[in-house]
């Protein structure tokens, strides 16, 4: 289970923060569990010596008893293992989390495209903790489980109606809408044809004059649209 601790002295910024977290997890399917609290309290210390596994601390740097950064100096004298996101207001006080040895995953602006940021720090604690996301659905009885990182690309058959989700070492034919599967899947994924998702993670290449990209095993596959080979860019 993931364990994310939030601390942050606004209740607006926790409601931000759990809010994200909770869209994040539902396309994942892992289990996990958040723990908030509004300062460093006692509470929170219990956290931090506590033996839960796959912790993942967002900190605010200030809050009206102590700082974020002398916590995460308590946090990595008892555990080098966690991972640690500052979110904070207080963009002027990066160089002073950049002095100091915590091993941080990032450091994000409140107020500057938070959400995406955090969401792509969310993927890169889940990579460093090697947890794999999956897709998981029932289809016509059968349960799938698919690894996020295995699939090139899903695309829509308008023939058959159903959905072709391409992977290294199989096809799968489902009865899913192309808007259902999106919803499940994480950010790695990006519309690059009313008909497709494409796996950003696993693009080598991409040529805009032949409307053709290379994925990092040899597949390519054509299926980009002048509306959306900017974004893919």
């Amino acid at each position: 289970m993931i364990n994310f601790i939030i601390c942050d002295d606004v209740k607006q910024y926790r409601d931000m923060v759990e809010h994200i977290i909770a869209s994040y997890m539902m396309k994942n399917k892992l289990e996990y569990r958040t723990h908030i609290f509004n300062d460093y309290n006692s509470e929170f210390i219990k956290i931090v010596e506590s033996k839960l596994s796959f912790k993942v601390y967002i900190l605010d740097i200030e809050t009206p008893t102590k700082s974020g950064i002398d916590i995460a100096r308590i946090i990595r004298n008892k555990d080098v293992d966690s991972v640690l996101i500052f979110l904070t207001g207080h963009q002027e006080l990066g160089h002073v989390v950049m002095k100091n040895d915590f091993l941080f995953l990032s450091y994000i602006n409140k107020f500057d495209d938070c959400e995406r940021r955090l969401t792509k720090s969310l993927d890169k604690a889940l990579q460093m903790f090697k947890i794999r996301s999956v897709v998981r659905f029932k289809d016509n009885g059968v349960v799938y489980s698919i690894p996020q990182d295995d699939i090139l690309y899903i695309t829509r058959d308008s023939v058959e109606r159903k959905c072709i989700i391409v992977t290294d070492y199989n096809t799968f034919k489902v009865g899913k809408s192309l808007m259902e599967l999106e919803e499940m899947v994480n950010s790695n994924f990006m519309k690059t044809h009313r008909a497709c998702l494409m796996n950003t993670k696993r693009i080598l290449s991409f040529s805009k004059s032949q409307k053709e990209v290379v994925f990092d095993n040899g597949m390519t596959s054509d299926l980009i649209s002048t509306r959306f080979d900017k974004e893919l860019i």
